[in-house]
């Protein structure tokens, strides 16, 4: 009788399990990835999909289409519920699943900080329906400003848009939003002035991209100043409800709010009753597997890692990335019997774009920014797009969108009834 073949499960087909299982493309062993969904988003262009730069099919692809090519993989589109540790099996919606290795890759999803409540009001930033959904909620407060009629104090509120959270999510946000109301729709209506908007960027720290040298950081308030983006750093929200935000000192009524503020990690540290950080990150080893489990490993968003010097690994796609490539070619060394050395952190660099024209880009000591940063960045993203046919098409929209100013996704779907954002 054939001896079987070890079964790796990978839970989560983002960057790093995506780079997990194609590390192991050609060794001896049943590559299982499950996923709630059925495709695999690029992230760091959600906000071009929120702002209407690119449709959702131009940043996300079908998980069985990419590994298709892959033998040994199988994917199952279901969800997890539980891992049993002793007995090895994934508890999913779609029945029980042993493993010999298991790989949890979950990344994060929003935090607010204990009130998620504020989710219904102020939408964060991590999947397509997030994606639509505030592209819906930006482009509805424009029509419902054009039929306001004379009520100029509910127009002005509809014509306010706040950005919570000064990251890189945030000033991506706050400026593709200014370029939507200065330029896009500019001579788009016939009641309303779309540049008379007012985009708010809130930060409760001193500065915006707080992880940047403070010369890039005040670069980009500096831009975002000129775009017509109000930048409020030291300033926290304390509460979100339909019509605004209350601040520490005072309150913004606003047509539309996004949140960029924090993340937290997956339920993974629950389900294998691991140590884990504040942000819930799994307390791994060096080699990313779990205390007491050389087996199971978590990587991406989902695990607390430090880098050589004791820094915390940053939640970005190339830091999963090289997570999931090591941990696929760790199992691959245990197949045959070898080991590898612990996990080590290359820094690719920092960076974020501003608007059309300008970004900031840390790489190395090389520091960039304006619209050289601004073109490095985009041919960062359009390198690290999949396949050939993504990066033509994003290249060309980008391009097109930079000569006539256009965007072309304006779609409003799924209108809310009356009285419902």
């Amino acid at each position: 009788m054939p001896q079987q073949r070890p079964r790796v499960i990978i839970v989560g087909a983002g960057f790093g399990g995506l780079e997990a299982a194609k590390a192991l493309s050609r060794v001896a062993v049943d590559v299982i990835v499950v996923d709630r969904q059925n495709h695999h988003c690029f992230q760091p262009l959600l906000y071009q999909v929120a702002t209407a730069a690119l449709s959702p099919a131009e940043i996300a692809w079908p998980i069985r289409h990419m590994l298709r090519q892959q033998r040994n993989a199988t994917v199952f589109m279901a969800e997890v519920r539980a891992v049993d540790l002793g007995a090895q099996f994934v508890e999913t919606n779609a029945g029980p699943m042993s493993y010999d290795y298991l790989v949890i890759a979950t990344g994060a999803t929003h935090s607010y900080f204990g009130h998620d409540d504020w989710a219904e009001f102020a939408p964060g930033l991590k999947r397509i329906e997030d994606a639509t959904r505030i592209r819906r909620s930006i482009l509805l407060a424009f029509e419902q400003a054009e039929l306001a009629g004379n009520d100029d104090a509910e127009r002005q509120r509809l014509l306010t848009f706040v950005i919570i959270g000064g990251g890189a999510t945030g000033v991506e946000m706050a400026g593709a939003i200014a370029e939507i109301a200065r330029q896009t729709l500019a001579k788009d209506f016939r009641r309303i002035d779309p540049r008379s908007a007012r985009i708010i960027l809130l930060e409760a720290g001193p500065r915006v991209l707080p992880t940047l040298p403070e010369d890039l950081s005040r670069y980009a308030e500096r831009a975002l100043t000129r775009m017509g983006v109000d930048v409020r750093t030291s300033t926290r929200v304390t509460s979100c409800d339909r019509r605004g935000v209350e601040l520490d000192h005072g309150r913004i009524d606003a047509g539309a709010a996004i949140w960029a503020a924090g993340v937290v990690a997956s339920p993974a540290a629950s389900w294998l009753g691991a140590p884990h950080d504040r942000a819930g990150r799994v307390l791994v080893r060096p080699d990313l597997s779990v205390p007491d489990h050389p087996e199971v490993f978590v990587i991406g968003d989902a695990a607390a890692v430090q880098g050589e010097k004791g820094e915390p690994v940053p939640g970005v796609a190339p830091a999963a990335k090289q997570m999931g490539r090591y941990v696929g070619r760790l199992i691959a060394a245990r197949v045959a019997g070898k080991s590898l050395p612990v996990f080590r952190y290359r820094n690719l660099g920092e960076l974020a774009t501003i608007g059309r024209r300008a970004a900031v880009v840390k790489f190395g000591r090389l520091r960039l920014k304006g619209f050289i940063g601004w073109l490095f960045w985009s041919l960062a993203h359009i390198y690290f797009l999949i396949g050939v046919k993504n990066r033509f098409i994003v290249a060309f929209t980008w391009l097109w969108d930079y000569v006539t100013f256009q965007r072309g996704a304006r779609l409003i779907t799924e209108v809310p009834p009356p009285g419902r954002g």
